[in-house]
């Protein structure tokens, strides 16, 4: 049984996050995962990643101060 993961899914927007997703936020390099999305309140719910063992504190964020781990590739 594996633990979980932090989704490598391509997104072209904060828009098209999705729970799993990997996230950094503007402010620094830190990978994010993405727990939640309210896409009509333009919010997000993030935990660091990796977990830490003790567990990694879930978080609320404007969409706007996230963008994608990985670049869209077509």
């Amino acid at each position: 049984m594996t633990g979980p993961t932090c989704s490598s899914a391509q997104a072209s927007s904060t828009v098209n996050l999705h729970q799993g997703a990997c996230v950094h936020l503007e402010s620094d390099e830190q990978l994010y995962q993405v727990i939640g999305v309210d896409d009509h309140h333009d919010r997000c719910w993030l935990r660091r990643w990796p977990l830490a063992r003790q567990g990694s504190e879930v978080f609320e964020i404007s969409l706007q101060q996230v963008r994608p781990a990985w670049p869209h590739r077509s």
